[in-house]
């Protein structure tokens, strides 16, 4: 078993703010699992069975972190590693600004420290979310003639470990409820909008302002008794109402078994900068541990300025 490989893959009325006491169910959604509404999105007519097909087939939260790399920003990044009492054992902290001249970008790190043994002693990282992380966010070498197409955006994974591994978190990520392969003893638990994984959640939708954005909030939570056999614990999407681009998303997954458990927490904010949408704020909390290898307790932030 390849330790990156498992890791990896552990990485929607403003006038009615909450869930209205009228609340009310829709049984014909594609899955054929009710879906609790508020009464002003049902009394507006809303169509379940289009919304969950653009859930499903969104690319716009994808296409916000290809576009990213298209365009120079400044970042602040922290990373911190603990021990099991909560204390700090390594840090990482730095301000950096990606640079694209013509067609490459490339990060310029203008600020930078760190603690403990963040490092091995041949400089490697010590920490595989730190190695994402670089691999993520860090351009060190120019990188050139990207794009922010995102026909195919989940074909195939390229060669390589990472490449790998990316690909099992963009499956994570930007289309959460698929089926991500390569990670044993899962079995379909991810596959939350088949039958058999559905029928263990209640799903919401409501009206609410984000930002002062009108947006349909889509959340997604395990039914009472089966909080420790599914993976997410919550995941919940604010889709904008004009066009349905992703502006926010919280993520919370568990899963324990005999080689592997994980309690991994997420949240992920984009802004809109001319007529693009563009990640602004990534905050990470994760716990996990692989048979045979040391756990890891990491949590990192990153804030982008456009």
């Amino acid at each position: 078993m390849k330790r990156l490989s498992v890791y990896f893959s552990f990485f929607i009325s403003f006038l009615h703010p909450v869930y209205s006491h009228a609340q009310n169910f829709d049984t014909g959604s594609i899955f054929s699992v009710p879906i609790q509404l508020d009464s002003v999105t049902v009394c507006n007519g809303f169509d379940i069975k289009a919304f969950i097909r653009r859930v499903q087939a969104d690319t716009t939260f994808y296409k916000a972190f290809k576009s990213m790399r298209l365009v120079p920003y400044d970042a602040v990044n922290d990373i911190k590693a603990y021990d099991k009492d909560g204390g700090i054992i390594a840090s990482y902290y730095s301000k950096t600004k990606q640079n694209r001249p013509k067609s490459c970008r490339f990060t310029e790190v203008r600020e930078q420290k760190t603690t403990g043994d963040f490092y091995r002693r041949n400089g490697d990282y010590n920490y595989y979310t730190a190695e994402l992380y670089d691999y993520l966010f860090f351009a060190k070498e120019p990188v050139c003639n990207e794009s922010d197409i995102v026909a195919g955006y989940l074909d195939a994974p390229g060669p390589g470990r990472m490449a790998k591994s990316e690909y099992q978190l963009k499956q994570l990520i930007f289309n959460p409820g698929s089926k991500v392969k390569g990670v044993p003893f899962m079995g379909a638990r991810e596959s939350i909008f088949e039958q058999s994984e559905a029928e263990k959640y209640d799903f919401k939708i409501v009206q609410e302002l984000y930002n002062g954005v009108p947006c349909y909030v889509f959340k997604i939570t395990p039914k009472s008794g089966y909080e420790h056999s599914v993976i997410y614990d919550e995941l919940t999407t604010w889709f904008r109402k004009s066009d349905y681009s992703i502006l926010a998303r919280n993520y919370s997954l568990s899963y324990h078994t005999i080689a592997y458990d994980f309690d991994v927490r997420m949240k992920v904010r984009t802004v809109q900068s001319g007529s693009k949408l563009y990640p602004t704020y990534i905050d990470y909390d994760g716990n996990w541990h692989i048979f045979t290898k040391k756990r890891e307790r990491v949590k990192f932030t990153i804030e982008i300025a456009y």
